[in-house]
């Protein structure tokens, strides 16, 4: 890894920057905080220091956060601001507290939307059956439970009378019902797991489907809309769907209960029913007041919990970084920062279900004797035998179950709000993402994938058809603004790149030039103007080129697969788009060469296997090339030469075979990274390649080899990139400045590279 060293003149400072810049947990001024104080500055640059500081002392940190965005937002768009959450989720709790509880209305509402699509899927029947199942056992055991309030009251009437017979015979009639009930007991919970278990695997997938779709993680994480999507599909719908059975079961088995030992409690002394309706209304009323706090509380702990968490996350996988910058006390600062915030909302948590248990306590143990107390008269005045005070007890805790759910499952209930919510926010997100709510602009940039064969017969003038096929990429008055702000990034770009006509894009930092590769990949769609590719679909070369196949139009903020064939995939349409830093997949040597394009061939369904009793929703048909001929897999003669290729031959050796598996991103160098991304392109061998300074941690011969490489394979790609030795490898330079916002004036303009101008730049 590379580094920039600056030394200060005072010879004891020494600051590391690395080559990836890290940035915190909480908001990137900490960072700046954390330079200045580990930091000695020269003699001319106190006034900064003073200012920084000065500003950081008197401010809060998110105000400066918009501040710095509002000042420089063009800066931003080059590394969009992926802060983990949203509402604040800065770790320092701002705007936490402000929370509003959700009413009755809304959280019957999400229940609903969130809990329903499962009953009405194609695992419906076999759901239905089993909670069907489920409510029959429970029905049981509510009988059990009736059938247990004669036997006591038999039994005790034995006891009090002295029936040694009578004894004997109802205490082997409680041997018999504790025998036969307890299997149906534990059978009912069983049940009631596995269907839990079944309803979050199908969950799972649904979520992770509809949050994988169309890029909506990629909005989700950049638009910072919501915090900590993966705790939701995780903890959330696990919880969820435990709770959500247990809660139903409970309410089923107290509508049964009531209506058994409300007979019978009836039956043995009204006015007792009476004390019990009048107890149960009060102690719920009271219950609520007391516990009032407890659903925004619970919502907040599992946010702040999940916070730390990912705090910690983001100290596994940035630790070079953080090493380099000598940054751990600063980190150990921002986690007991988060991990404070959590500690000080689970403390008002504890004493507000403090104050309710003391209430609650009190509830329950009254309960054991007022029964008693109110019938114990007519015991004394010899109007019922004892064995009935312990019948009427055990009516009366039954109902007063029944009556008291609130009030016993207050905080079970608060907590179950909590997830409710936001399970239920989560699933609006999902929804807005799919009916174009992420993007809130009137006017979207339109993406287009066009078959480049039926272009062919479009034209019947020669010149016209020969320009037709040339033709890669054509951009048409794209106005390019920021998802957030809307600020205006490159204004009315109008472009066209033929076959092999490469392009470099610079500009300043900040200036929209990754922007506009964002553009292009579909990210971003906030904007105006066209953007059509010609392709070959599926990049199958015996599909017809009949002027049947139709121009494949995409909408970038609604991608719905009902206009295709197939999903959208850019690989399948022949583009491939190379990151600064590559993603390094979970998996083998084998599966990062083979990513994305022949992910599904090399992914196992399961360990060892598919077991019995696998569910059959979770197993996944393969996608790829769906929307035309799928390429052939390479195979490990090809995965090994395209190591040699790429100069990467020798990590063979090092890691053993192809099939070994290691935590890629830590055991490879970024410069090792960027040329095995580099592999997996010339295996792809797709039309078009969008490359984002891919080549930057690499050396000047490794560049030049990668792009004759690419070359030679009949790629068009269009860089990303700051060094004056790329313009030897492209034709024509896209030159990008920062927008002048008082001006209507473009801000780019194209100009060719030849040897000349090449010699100029090399020798500046």
């Amino acid at each position: 890894m590379t580094a920039t060293i600056l030394v200060d003149t005072k010879p004891s400072t020494l600051f590391i920057t690395p080559k990836k810049p890290y940035y915190t947990t909480a908001n990137n001024f900490h960072l700046v905080q954390f330079s200045i104080q580990n930091h000695n500055f020269s003699s001319t640059m106190p006034p900064l220091k003073r200012r920084l500081k000065g500003y950081y002392s008197s401010s809060k940190n998110w105000n400066f956060k918009n501040s710095f965005r509002s000042a420089a937002a063009s800066s931003a768009t080059e590394s969009p601001q992926l802060d983990k959450g949203s509402n604040n989720n800065n770790g320092d709790g701002d705007g936490d507290g402000q929370r509003k509880v959700p009413g009755l209305n809304t959280l019957f509402r999400r229940f609903w939307k969130v809990a329903a699509p499962y009953w009405f899927s194609e695992d419906k029947e076999p759901a239905r059956l089993q909670l069907a199942a489920v409510f029959a056992l429970t029905l049981g055991t509510t009988g059990i439970s009736v059938g247990f309030n004669f036997l006591g009251r038999d039994f005790y009437n034995a006891l009090a009378n002295k029936d040694q017979e009578q004894f004997t015979k109802q205490l082997l009639y409680y041997l018999g019902a504790f025998a036969g009930g307890i299997p149906l007991f534990v059978l009912r919970d069983y049940a009631r797991e596995i269907l839990a278990l079944r309803w979050r695997s199908w969950m799972t997938k649904f979520y992770m489907e509809r949050y994988l779709k169309n890029q909506t993680f990629y909005k989700i994480q950049s638009q910072s809309i919501i915090d900590n999507p993966d705790q939701r599909i995780v903890d959330d719908l696990s919880s969820f769907t435990g709770t959500a059975l247990s809660f139903s079961l409970t309410l089923f088995n107290a509508a049964v209960d009531l209506i058994s030992f409300s007979n019978i409690l009836y039956g043995i002394y009204p006015p007792l029913f009476v004390v019990l309706l009048a107890y149960s209304i009060g102690g719920t009323a009271i219950s609520v007041f007391l516990g009032r706090e407890l659903v925004t509380l619970n919502f907040l702990q599992e946010k702040k919990e999940a916070d730390f968490r990912y705090g910690l996350v983001r100290v596994r996988e940035n630790a070079e970084s953080i090493a380099f910058f000598g940054g751990e006390e600063n980190e150990i600062q921002l986690l007991l920062q988060r991990f404070k915030s959590a500690f000080e909302n689970l403390t008002r948590l504890l004493v507000s279900s403090r104050n309710l248990e003391f209430f609650t306590s009190g509830y329950r143990y009254l309960i054991q004797i007022l029964p008693a107390a109110v019938v114990a008269p007519m015991y004394f005045s010899g109007k019922i035998e004892f064995g009935v005070i312990n019948q009427s007890v055990s009516a009366f805790n039954h109902i007063l179950g029944d009556f008291s759910l609130i009030v016993y499952q207050f905080q079970a209930i608060s907590a179950f709000s909590a997830v409710i919510d936001r399970l239920g926010e989560f699933d609006d997100v999902l929804d807005s993402s799919s009916s174009k709510c992420l993007s809130s602009s009137v006017e979207e940039i339109s993406l287009t994938y066009c078959d480049e064969r039926s272009s062919l017969l479009l034209e019947s003038n020669g010149s016209i058809l020969m320009d037709r096929c040339q033709k890669v990429l054509d951009l048409e008055n794209l106005t390019l603004q920021t998802p957030t702000s809307k600020a205006i990034l490159i204004r009315d770009l109008s472009l066209v790149i033929n076959k092999k006509d490469h392009l470099l894009v610079t500009g300043p930092s900040g200036s929209g030039k990754t922007s506009l590769l964002r553009a292009l990949a579909g990210l971003w769609n906030t904007g105006r103007g066209k953007i059509t590719f010609y392709v070959n679909e599926g990049n199958d070369p015996q599909a017809p080129t009949s002027s049947e196949v139709p121009a494949l139009k995409v909408n970038t903020a609604d991608d719905t697969a009902e206009e295709l064939e197939g999903p959208i995939n850019r690989n399948d349409r022949g583009i491939f788009f190379l990151p600064q830093r590559p993603y390094m997949v979970l998996g083998t040597l084998r599966q990062q060469l083979l990513y994305p394009t022949w992910a599904d061939d090399v992914i196992p369904t399961s360990d060892g296997g598919n077991p019995a009793g696998s569910l059959p929703f979770l197993m996944r048909n393969s996608s790829s090339g769906t929307s035309g001929g799928k390429r052939s897999k390479p195979t490990t003669d090809d995965l090994i030469q395209v190591l040699e290729d790429v100069r990467l031959g020798y990590i063979l050796s090092r890691f053993g075979s192809l099939d070994s598996t290691h935590e890629w991103s830590s055991v490879l160098s970024l410069g090792e990274q960027q040329r095995l991304a580099f592999a997996r392109l010339l295996l792809s061998k797709p039309k078009v390649v969008l490359l984002d300074e891919s080549t930057s941690a690499l050396d000047e011969a490794n560049e030049e080899h990668l792009y004759r490489q690419i070359e030679a394979a009949g790629m068009t790609y269009i860089s990303v990139g700051h060094r004056r030795t790329l313009y030897g490898h492209h034709n024509r330079n896209l030159n990008i400045t920062t927008v002048d916002p008082s001006s209507n004036e473009r801000n780019w303009h194209v100009e060719p590279i030849n040897r000349d101008s090449l010699y100029n730049i090399l020798n500046r």
